[in-house]
């Protein structure tokens, strides 16, 4: 682990100039407060910064808004964007007066549940990978008021880019785009971004991201970036650092990076696949002689997650965008199923030569989830299954896309809206709580946050309810 020393002694080789203190709030967004990196000393560095935790949604109240942030010293790494020379640190919320990780802190309940995992009977570890997907426009155009509500979406790649207006690039106006429905994989010319992910995938390695491949995905303007496995709070990391990048590299193209589930109606939605395994003392535990060489535990941990899926929807499908992408019938997996390769069931078995890559691939979740409290609520779902010997049912091997109305209906499903999500979190929570992962206040705050930002959208017209119903 780095000591406080260290990291004053890479300020003054590198020429630092700012210390920036990053964390992430319940929603999701990465938060910072910086410091001129010569005020700072190894106490500062040790015990942390206060930052007023009343402004941030979902947190303190103003009686009682001092919070340290407590920097995580091995987390330390150079922006690669900023004009000064700057030094990140990702914190973690703390309570000033017993140095404990805050309860509504996402990445504190991510560090409780590794501590929990670590005293657990059947493994002591778990490994996480994720497949992020993401669209890249070339310009956003959002306007809100009393009397109007609109959105225009740009993007060469897409099939109303059209040479008369001119823009897009030249890509556009010499007519190389993916043809509808096939933009999977698509090469370059067709693939307008192929040089945008490959510099994203170039400086995520520079800081340290392993196992990167990329790819163009299956809607127009949609792309896939991938890396490999840790540890649960620094595979949320890793998501965060992601989506930063992304965030950065695509502003200097002169595009915008969204994580929206669902931007662009009847295109394949963006998704945030979950590969997850456990181990003990250094040794998989996912790898057995059941179905699809599984281990029983593997199977347990399978169950738990179907179990508590509607109410994993919460987090892992946190925004209301989330159920325009879990629509049955459309590109993601809604059916509680599980099978080995098949990408149309909720939980996948991906195929695996040895033992170490054995895993299972949670699939429902989407880039808008908070990854700290994503990660958590999945583990502790499965750990659940193994606790209490679960059984999934039989796998399904065909494909669920294509299911017949009652056959569908046999089968249970996650949720279909935000705020049925909510609820179901609200009335299955006992697994999340435990060992004090998610304390209930933070189930409770969490859940007041979404219900509010439901609201605003439920309350809002719609340009499409007066497509139909202007006319009544």
């Amino acid at each position: 682990m780095a000591e406080a020393s260290g990291i004053i002694e890479r300020i003054r080789e590198e020429g630092v100039k700012v210390v920036d203190f990053r964390f992430t709030d319940l929603v999701g967004r990465w938060r910072h407060v910086a410091h001129e990196a010569g005020g700072l000393d190894a106490e500062t560095l040790r015990e942390g910064v206060f930052i007023d935790g009343s402004a941030v949604p979902g947190w303190r109240d103003v009686t009682e808004s001092d919070l340290l942030l407590k920097p995580d010293l091995g987390s330390a790494f150079s922006d690669p964007f900023s004009a000064q020379p700057t030094l990140v640190l990702f914190c973690d919320g703390t309570e000033p007066g017993t140095g404990l990780g805050y309860e509504r802190d996402p990445r504190s309940a991510a560090g409780r549940a590794e501590a929990h995992l670590r005293g657990f009977r059947h493994a002591d570890e778990v490994r996480l990978a994720a497949e992020l997907a993401f669209f890249l426009f070339d310009a956003i155009r959002i306007e809100l008021g009393p009397l109007q509500a609109s959105y225009r979406l740009e993007a060469s790649e897409h099939a109303s880019a059209a040479a008369a207006r001119g823009g897009g690039g030249a890509a556009a106006r010499d007519g190389h785009r993916p043809q509808p429905d096939a933009a999977y994989l698509a090469a370059p010319p067709a693939d307008h971004t192929a040089d945008v992910r490959a510099e994203i995938a170039s400086i995520l390695a520079g800081l340290g991201l392993d196992g990167l491949r990329h790819a163009h995905g299956r809607a127009s303007g949609q792309n896939e970036l991938a890396f490999g496995a840790a540890g649960l709070v620094r595979a949320a990391d890793r998501v965060q650092l992601a989506k930063y990048v992304i965030h950065q590299v695509a502003a200097s193209y002169g595009k915008a990076a969204t994580f929206m589930p669902k931007p662009v109606v009847d295109e394949a939605g963006s998704g945030l696949h979950v590969h997850a395994s456990l181990w003990q003392g250094g040794k998989p535990t996912f790898a057995g002689q059941g179905y699809a060489d599984l281990s029983a535990l593997c199977l347990q941990f399978v169950a738990g997650v179907m179990l508590h899926a509607r109410a994993l929807n919460a987090f892992t499908n946190p925004t209301t965008n989330s159920y325009k992408r879990l629509t049955p019938g459309q590109d993601a997996p809604t059916l509680l199923a599980y099978a080995a390769h098949n990408r149309s069931a909720a939980v996948r078995i991906p195929y695996a030569a040895r033992a170490e890559a054995k895993r299972v691939e949670v699939r429902f979740p989407d880039p808008s989830a908070n990854p700290y409290l994503a990660f958590t609520a999945i583990l502790m779902a499965g750990l659940d299954g193994i606790e209490r010997k679960l059984e999934p049912g039989d796998a399904m091997d065909r494909n669920l896309y294509d299911l017949r109305p009652q056959e569908a209906e046999d089968l249970a499903s996650v949720s279909r809206s935000l705020g049925e999500a909510l609820t179901a979190l609200e009335a299955d929570q006992d697994f999340l709580t435990k060992g004090d992962v998610m304390p209930p206040d933070l189930i409770r705050a969490f859940v007041e946050v979404k219900r509010c930002e439901a609201e605003v959208v439920d309350r809002t017209p719609h340009p499409v309810e007066f497509q139909l119903y202007l006319g009544l």
